[in-house]
């Protein structure tokens, strides 16, 4: 698999126009019909950048990690460095809005290079893009304006800094415009609650559990056809508890039914249920029901 390491030959491959800077690339629609169209088809490659892109008249679909999204519809988009990406002719890039690359190094030595990584919305799959409302898309306009002067003008000792700044404030907004998204789509946020406490069903009744131990999250995840970071931040939202918490809350009800049986050990519960050590079931235990599983089949004997 093709991986760029530089900005300037990710966008040279993108058929893209060459950076004003070197670690920094600003495109934006604005005063033309459409942006430069980048190479008609691409096989699966990753790059060191991150990319955050406003596609508003998008034909065709696009992988993104494991998944295709049709981006008929338009969408913000996040995409981190080592994603990997493929497309091919039936994706039309002719579109309205803006695309924003820069080198993971061109945010070293800033508060941004570590507050970037708690942006979960950078490991979410494309079919989970942030929809703007018109307000919220004028509020993103505004800020890449903003980006693009800094861009365009001769660099001195401050325009990397005012970039930087801008660019934190574009993601906080991405945060609030992702939180009112998750409200909005609360009915979706049920189906994937009731989907993931499904899939936990199927798994501990399929006696998978004593075989491969507790689910990974991951791989309910694919099934589920999401990333485990959009799920978890979902259900979080949601229920207030992240997917881990609901895994424990499965495993600690199934837990209290083997553990009124007077012929096993607390040990053999634990393996039962997919734990490795007994002690951590312990914790788990305790945590969840504020006893110990001793206490609990002592109190319930």
């Amino acid at each position: 698999m093709q991986h760029f390491k530089s900005l300037s030959s990710y966008l040279e491959y993108l058929e893209l126009p060459c950076p004003e800077h070197p670690m920094l690339s600003v495109l934006n629609s604005k005063g033309v019909a459409y942006l430069p169209c980048p190479r008609a088809s691409s096989p699966p490659i990753t790059n060191d950048c991150y990319t955050i892109s406003l596609k508003k008249f998008v034909k065709g679909k696009l992988n993104y990690g494991r998944t295709k999204y049709d981006f008929t519809n338009g969408a913000l988009i996040f995409i981190a460095p080592r994603q990997v990406l493929q497309w091919n002719n039936s994706v039309v890039f002719e579109q309205k809005g803006f695309s924003i690359t820069f080198h993971e190094n061109f945010l070293k030595g800033t508060e941004l290079a570590h507050q970037i990584k708690k942006y979960g919305f950078f490991s979410y799959s494309v079919n989970e893009a942030l929809h703007l409302s018109p307000k919220e898309e004028k509020q993103v306009e505004q800020i890449v304006e903003a980006i693009e002067v800094e861009y365009q003008n001769n660099q001195d000792l401050y325009s990397k800094e005012i970039i930087i700044s801008q660019l934190s404030t574009l993601l906080k907004y991405a945060k609030r415009f992702y939180e009112r998204q998750f409200i909005n789509r609360k009915e979706k946020s049920n189906d994937l609650l009731e989907q993931f406490n499904q899939n936990l069903s199927t798994y501990f009744v399929s006696g998978q559990l004593k075989e491969k131990g507790i689910p990974n999250i991951d791989q309910i995840a694919n099934q589920m056809a999401v990333s485990q970071r959009y799920l978890s931040d979902t259900l979080k939202k949601e229920t207030g508890k992240t997917t881990s918490e609901h895994v424990h809350l499965y495993l600690i009800d199934e837990a209290k039914n083997i553990l009124l049986q007077p012929n096993k050990s607390i040990s053999e519960v634990a393996y039962e249920l997919g734990f490795e050590y007994p002690q951590y079931f312990s914790r788990v235990f305790k945590k969840q029901e504020g006893i110990s599983p001793t206490q609990f089949r002592k109190l319930y004997k």
